[in-house]
């Protein structure tokens, strides 16, 4: 029987951010009024007191492996929370930036390494310094792969600039963890929570779609990308972009129809409702969902395991979701 794998959980670094504040106050306080534009005062307000009564869990092995118990989780794939992915900070600062967090990550899931699994970061927002960024985290460091945003700066993830990338990715057989951070569409979501209720979905659906009509999955056919939360809006809207692929011109960038390129992306469990659950494995087959959980955030799932095992999935899917199909993922892994 597979172990009961969660690909979804963070690692707060307190002491990270610290010190790019110290570097970069002024950087750091423009960064937090965009943040206060998108969110709105009283959902940053609520987040911060979120955060505040999960902090243990979020920094502490004990607490974490704790939780895990709780949950019923046997390993975690543990991700630098996403705040740290710094999008704005320049080339020196983002390469320390990301150096330090593979440190940090690395550090925490070697404190229980038959439990946890790490993924780092790369400065997205400068494409000429992912590819040493993922090979520290990977080669360097030990880590299965990278947690990447939705967009950093100008940079799409269709940016042909991001090429390299790609195919050393590819290459490395690294998982690319697909989470957002922040939606463009700032303060039209900044109140009732609208940034994360809407702002999530919409991210991952843009950002999977500059993936898919750019034929990135065409060019590195092995990439490992995971999408949070479900993938977002697209796979239930995926007809649409069919439609678009078949109807005109400057949507035909990918080889094939876009709904078949899902069948190439994993998607995690986060979407919080048992009927979307079951259409999004309709949708990209059950050999391509992941447990996840977003932990230890209020917005994640506090019983994944539970919650797929009461979706109303065939036993073989719910064994496949629960663990298998995350095993399946690292066990050719390049390793360091």
């Amino acid at each position: 029987m597979s172990e009961v794998v969660d690909v979804h959980a963070h690692l707060l670094m307190p002491g990270l951010h610290a010190e790019v504040e110290r570097r970069v106050p002024d950087e750091v306080q423009a960064a937090a009024d965009l943040e206060l534009r998108r969110n709105g005062l009283a959902s940053l307000q609520a987040s911060g007191r979120m955060i505040g009564e999960r902090f243990p869990r979020l920094t502490d092995i004990t607490a974490r492996l704790a939780a895990m118990d709780a949950q019923g989780v046997d390993r975690q794939w543990v991700s630098p929370s996403p705040n740290h992915f710094y999008p704005w900070a320049g080339e020196g600062l983002a390469t320390w930036t990301s150096s330090e967090a593979n440190r940090l990550i690395a550090a925490h899931v070697a404190q229980a390494p038959d439990r946890l699994v790490g993924l780092g970061v790369v400065p997205l927002q400068h494409p000429h310094l992912a590819v040493d960024a993922l090979d520290d985290a990977v080669l360097g460091r030990g880590l299965a792969g990278v947690e990447i945003s939705s967009f950093a700066g100008d940079v799409e993830l269709s940016d042909e600039r991001l090429e390299p990338f790609w195919a050393r990715a590819a290459e490395l057989r690294a998982v690319v963890f697909l989470h957002p951070f922040g939606c463009s569409l700032d303060e039209r979501l900044d109140r009732f929570y609208l940034s994360n209720t809407v702002g999530q979905p919409v991210e991952n659906a843009v950002a999977l779609s500059h993936v898919i009509f750019s034929g990135v999955l065409d060019r590195h056919p092995g990439l490992r990308l995971i999408a949070a939360h479900g993938g977002g809006y697209l796979p239930t809207a995926i007809g649409r972009s069919d439609r678009a692929w078949a109807v005109r011109p400057e949507a035909r960038g990918c080889a094939h129809a876009p709904s078949t390129y899902l069948s190439k992306i994993w998607f995690d469990t986060v979407v919080h409702d048992e009927r979307a659950l079951r259409w999004l494995v309709e949708a990209v087959g059950a050999d391509r969902v992941l447990l996840g959980s977003d932990f230890p955030f209020d917005m994640g799932l506090d019983g994944p395991a539970a919650f797929v095992r009461g979706s109303g999935l065939a036993d073989a899917d719910v064994a496949a979701i629960l663990g298998a199909n995350a095993e399946a993922l690292l066990r050719t892994r390049v390793r360091a």
